[in-house]
């Protein structure tokens, strides 16, 4: 029987999982559907969004398509969200700590990263270095005293050397370039900001916390930007920048940013992450379906781990928290 449990250190009020043996009932099972169903369409989402950032690379400076993603995203997300946030304000100033750092790592620092590194590294490789991040959702989880479970361990480190596999084309060694390194501290801050997500404060709505991370992370990326346009100069505003700018700010961010949070507040940042590994299959179908790039037999092997792993991970019933000795 699932029980309401308090993180260690949060005031979010969040059920837990059954204890080892114990048969889900169907509303948890229902619960954990939703919240893999969810985790999945922000998988999905954000595939594409490997894809514009690198169609940008040559055509928007990395920080300015990053300030303008969340300014289409902030002007999305508000007619459904200021309303409640109007009314949360009390309980976001008391944890405006939080928010803000959830919003330095999910919304500055994470997508000018990613599209730091498009400059020089392909979308596929992008996605693929960026489904090592729930092995930070993992670490997360066990250093706040979840066990992750034996099966979804398995299943983690099945997809992961599907991952590895892919990345070094077969071979043992890994030849990064810069952009590499720069998704791969991409990685680290989108791990640690899903991690962060599960210590919501109880008092802040999905909306509200949206809107308000949206709303301080365009404000830290405000003097960057403004440094950006002194040196490099603005950009051509067409069709070919306004539509990929469109769609990270509606979808990669108001969309899937939603859909994410929701499915890590119902299944956890480590169960959701799992889920995640599917990202490197789909900006591989993408890249095949937009770029006419061929998929070989390394690949599918690649798919195929990934994919096992995926099934493994996210079928497995949760652990639930680590019990006191």
């Amino acid at each position: 029987m699932a029980v309401l449990h308090r993180t260690p250190g949060s005031t979010t009020a969040a059920a837990t999982e059954p204890d080892a043996g114990t048969a889900p009932g169907p509303a948890l099972r229902r619960s954990a559907g939703l919240g893999l169903l969810l985790a999945a369409v922000a998988t999905v989402v954000w595939s594409g969004s490997f894809v514009t950032s690198r169609g940008l690379h040559d055509s928007v400076p990395p920080v300015q398509a990053a300030f303008w993603r969340w300014i289409v995203a902030l002007l999305a997300v508000a007619p459904f969200a200021v309303r409640a946030t109007w009314r949360q304000r009390a309980v976001l100033r008391e944890h405006l700590g939080f928010v803000a750092l959830a919003a330095l790592l999910g919304v500055t620092v994470y997508n000018t990263l990613v599209n730091q590194a498009g400059l020089d590294t392909p979308a596929g490789t992008m996605g693929m270095i960026m489904a090592a991040s729930p092995v930070v959702m993992a670490v997360h989880e066990r250093l706040g005293g979840r066990r992750l479970g034996a099966r979804r361990v398995v299943g983690m480190l099945v997809a992961c050397a599907g991952v590895l596999l892919l990345v070094s084309e077969g071979s043992l060694a890994l030849g990064l370039s810069a952009g590499a390194f720069w998704m791969i501290a991409a990685a680290l801050c989108f791990g640690s900001y899903s991690a962060l997500l599960r210590r919501r404060p109880a008092g802040i709505g999905g909306p509200a916390f949206l809107f308000s991370t949206f709303v301080l992370g365009a404000l830290m990326l405000a003097p960057v930007y403004g440094v950006s346009l002194a040196v490099q100069g603005g950009f051509e505003a067409r069709p070919g920048t306004v539509g990929p700018l469109l769609y990270v700010g509606v979808f990669s961010s108001a969309v899937a940013f939603f859909a994410w949070n929701k499915a890590v507040s119902l299944i956890g940042a480590a169960r959701a992450g799992v889920v995640y590994y599917l990202q490197p299959v789909c900006v591989a179908l993408l890249s095949y379906a937009v770029l006419g790039e061929e998929t070989g037999w390394l690949q599918a092997l690649c798919a195929a781990l990934i994919l096992g792993g995926v099934v493994l991970g996210a079928t497995a019933g949760p652990a639930g928290p680590r019990k006191a000795r």
